[in-house]
């Protein structure tokens, strides 16, 4: 380490020595900003601790001394220390603070695919991961929204690094969710990730996106995550782990959303009149199809005895002119109308 990190302790020991004196503000303000270029230079704490003892060991007299004397100049050397450490302290606050901001930077350029992607790619290595080869993204959610700094996602953070150690894998949150981002050629990561999500959050629910190329297939992955995120608030999946590839039929059936809502009208719109509205029969249809039409199943899920469910599915045939067990239409239908919102929204 170089001298100028570690003050003339011969010169201020000979006059705190004759007079006693404490630091001055100068001297504490010139320590400190030894302290900060240490830290800056990549020193240790530890190093500049060890350095400055053997500086005072160094310049310590030689003559007896009185206890006063001895505590004067104990008490400068704790002045010195401590401003040398508050200097480098400092420095590595304001690092952590610029490396946490380059990181949301980064992490805001991968996920939307805002910066130039061949900076993206370079800046990658920093921070794990090798943007050439295919990468997938899952998300998580629980019962309320979180920051890297909450316990729940350092939990499961210190659970993935167990498993997997150093697998080039980037764990952070965004809007409230966890998301982690791993190479596509291992889905065990992220099933691990789903897992370790589910058991700290008491029961949240994940989504992993398919596995797609370069750069820009982070940003393709993690918004498919976040569609099947809300495909299952529309369609009511609860399930703990959803994946996107099981999930491509809905955004076909809704691409034409003309059509979509043209097929719920003619096929369901009937529904509306019978007594007490559409919602009792499209409910009875959702958990028919749930159930892979097995009526006792149904009665079940409804807390309804077969009868009644038998009853209701007769009454949706006389309304609809549809039979539910030639139910692909009709299905069709159930699966847009809960995607659509209808009856609740109207169009």
């Amino acid at each position: 380490m170089r001298d100028d990190h570690t003050p003339e302790y011969a010169t201020l020991f000979a006059d705190v020595a004759a007079t006693g004196r404490r630091l001055t503000r100068g001297e504490i303000a010139r320590n400190r900003e030894a302290g900060e270029e240490a830290a800056r230079e990549g020193h240790a704490l530890r190093e500049l601790i060890g350095s400055h003892l053997a500086a005072v060991k160094s310049a310590w007299p030689e003559q007896p001394l009185t206890r006063r004397t001895t505590l004067d100049l104990l008490a400068a050397v704790e002045q010195s220390v401590d401003a040398v450490s508050t200097g480098f302290e400092r420095a590595q606050r304001l690092a952590v603070r610029q490396e946490e901001a380059e990181r949301r930077e980064f992490i805001d350029d991968l996920l939307y695919g805002r910066s130039d992607l061949g900076r993206t790619a370079e800046r990658a290595e920093r921070f794990g991961l090798r943007l050439s080869q295919a990468h997938a993204v899952a998300v998580a959610r629980g019962p309320r929204a979180y920051t890297e700094a909450d316990p729940v996602p350092q939990q499961v953070e210190r659970a993935l690094i167990g498993r997997f150690g150093d697998r080039h894998i980037l764990l952070t949150t965004k809007g409230g969710r966890m998301v982690c981002v791993a190479p596509g050629d291992q889905p065990e990561v992220l099933a691990h990730f789903a897992k370790q999500a589910f058991a700290a959050t008491g029961g949240g629910q994940a989504t992993i996106g398919r596995p797609q190329p370069g750069p820009r297939g982070v940003v393709h992955s993690y918004e498919e995550a976040l569609s099947a995120l809300d495909l299952a608030d529309r369609l009511g999946l609860d399930a703990p782990v959803l994946h996107a590839v099981d999930l491509l039929v809905y955004p076909v059936l809704t691409r034409d959303r003309q059509a979509m809502e043209d097929l719920v009208r003619s096929t369901l719109g009937p529904l509306r009149a019978s007594r007490g509205g559409a919602e009792p029969l499209l409910a009875t249809l959702t958990a028919y199809f749930d159930s892979g039409c097995v009526t006792t199943k149904t009665a079940q899920d409804l807390n309804l005895s077969v009868r009644a469910v038998s009853y209701r599915l007769e009454r949706i045939h006389r309304l609809t002119g549809t039979d539910p067990a030639s139910r692909y239409t009709l299905q069709t239908a159930v699966i847009g109308a809960r995607l659509l919102g209808w009856p609740q929204n109207d169009f």
